[in-house]
């Protein structure tokens, strides 16, 4: 039971990708900051609490976990010799990337007296996916930290998926991966749907910095009107914009919109004055029949509704 252990403790869950070089101090960083909140909490229970901005990694590079786990197996002799002395963990931990991103489900054959790659198992087709790339959380204050890279991806893809992808496709190299899932909140029945879609955030340690491009908002005045005119050189956004506009002035030039489907406060208004004109115009005319008819000594005649003379109706007669 104890060497399953051990041999599970050996286990990443995460890809790892060992650089040329020792980790820069702000990668670094970058990784201790995303580590889990519970190892986290651990850690700073066990050591104490770490600055912000500060790394818990040894002076090899190690964290404390492997550090740990190197200590573990120094102590029971698992550690492999090197001219008859143990290695270093500098040493230890290169050889442990090593093989945590070895290049699974190939080998090399001889053929003809020269070595060749044999994949292993049959080629699987994933289906397509999208990688979306997000800006990083970067609290106020602190800058921006290009040794990390943060997805939005589908809940299926896997931390092994996500490291074969970046490097293959585009051959960035990354050193660990942590993901979280992100679930769409449940409406309560009664209330408006709205939907939110679920995804799975994943926080990339970079080898090589990348600096996400910066948005016109947080651009000085200058490089704000620069990217503004590239951007309406290749794209065209504002001409087409216009040019959509234009077109619809020329559809909707001449329409007149009745009643059922004047749905604008604009439409209604007039629609109203329009009414109210014609109401004012048949009474003025009505007024001025009767001062006519009262003039003469004639009797004035009028239904329920005088406005409406059509409607044949009961009437009264009143003398004048």
């Amino acid at each position: 039971m104890q060497s399953l252990c051990r041999s599970l403790g050996s286990l990443r869950l995460y890809s790892t990708k060992p650089p040329a070089k020792s980790l820069t101090d702000a990668a670094l960083s970058a990784r201790t900051a995303s580590t889990p909140l519970a190892v986290r909490l651990r850690r700073d229970k066990k050591f104490g609490p770490t600055e912000a901005g500060a790394t818990d990694a040894t002076t090899d590079g190690l964290t404390p976990t492997d550090y740990a786990r190197y200590q573990r197996r120094l102590a029971l002799g698992l550690i492999p010799k090197l001219d008859g002395k143990p290695l270093a963990p500098a040493e230890w931990i290169g050889r442990q990337n090593a093989r945590r991103s070895r290049l699974r489900g190939v080998k090399l054959v001889n053929k003809d007296g020269q070595q060749e790659t044999q994949v292993l198992g049959q080629p699987v087709y994933l289906p397509n996916i999208t990688f979306r790339l997000v800006r990083n959380n970067t609290p106020p204050g602190e800058p921006y930290n290009p040794y990390e890279a943060t997805f939005r991806i589908p809940h299926s893809v896997t931390k092994t998926d996500i490291r074969s992808y970046l490097l293959a496709v585009y051959g960035v190299k990354t050193t660990y991966i942590r993901t979280d899932n992100y679930f769409a909140p449940i409406p309560n029945r009664g209330t408006a749907r709205q939907t939110y879609k679920s995804y799975k955030r994943a926080v990339v340690g970079l080898v090589d910095p990348f600096y996400y491009p910066h948005r016109l908002e947080d651009m000085p005045q200058e490089k704000r009107v620069e990217r503004e005119e590239l951007i309406e050189k290749n794209f065209q956004i504002q001409e087409s914009r216009q040019l959509r506009k234009l077109e619809l002035l020329r559809i909707t030039q001449g329409m007149v919109l009745t009643a059922p489907y004047a749905t604008k406060r604009s439409h209604v208004l007039r629609l109203i004055a329009e009414r109210r004109q014609k109401r004012e115009e048949l009474v003025s005319q009505i007024a001025g029949e009767w001062k006519d008819m009262r003039k003469k000594g004639e009797g004035i005649t009028w239904g329920e509704n005088p406005l409406n003379r059509s409607t044949p109706t009961p009437t009264i007669t009143e003398s004048s």
